[in-house]
């Protein structure tokens, strides 16, 4: 009792959630307490092992050693947001294609180091991953898998040409690709009406 709370309003996998938190409160408590998050693991709590990154405005964040309140007005994609309730992201698929995990333990942080990487520079080469990872520990899998995956994944990416941004829909707010409104867009913001084979064949003529 008596512990002062902060009111605050973060948009955490493009919902705003709103909670009062203790001015203490890390962010990674905070989304695995408050907001019952737990693919946002907690390691060393010094930032050394990474398994608590999250993408903070779009980069990559030890959330272990962020104070909640810091994150007041800002943007959070925690792995939760990856997937849909259907379908995987590239960056998830390409972990399990390649096998990049074994105990998952280091696998949130990975995949959102990744998509971080992937999002800056859709055609990095074995060198830039290993680099956008290299904050990132893993114990189990000697790391060459986990490359394999974020590569895959990237020439996954790289097929799907189009972006289904406020570029690409009308002023009705259709998909100009799909004709569809926001459904159309996968949790990788990929339209998904260039998914299937005939229409994936037709853009890249």
């Amino acid at each position: 009792d008596g512990v002062p709370t902060r009111r605050i309003t973060v948009k955490v996998n493009g919902e705003n959630r709103t909670l009062d938190v203790e001015p203490r409160l890390l962010l990674a408590h905070m989304l695995r307490q408050g907001l019952k998050m737990t693919g946002t693991h907690t390691g060393c709590d010094t930032t050394n092992c990474g398994a608590c990154t999250v993408l903070f405005d779009g980069r990559p964040i030890k959330s272990c050693t962020m104070l909640a309140v810091q994150a007041d007005g800002h943007k959070v994609e925690t792995v939760e947001g990856l997937a849909t309730p259907s379908e995987l992201h590239p960056i998830q698929e390409g972990f399990k294609q390649e096998h990049g995990l074994q105990c998952g333990y280091c696998t949130p942080g990975m995949m959102l180091a990744a998509k971080a990487l992937l999002e800056r520079n859709p055609n990095p080469t074995e060198d830039d991953v290993r680099w956008a990872l290299s904050g990132n520990l893993c114990r189990c899998t000697g790391y060459q898998n986990i490359v394999k995956a974020v590569l895959w994944a990237a020439d996954k990416m790289r097929a799907w040409s189009f972006r289904c941004g406020t570029e690409a829909r009308d002023s009705r707010g259709d998909c100009l690709h799909c004709s569809s409104r926001r459904s159309c867009r996968s949790a990788s913001g990929w339209c998904r009406w260039i998914r299937s084979e005939e229409h994936t064949s037709e853009l890249r003529s």
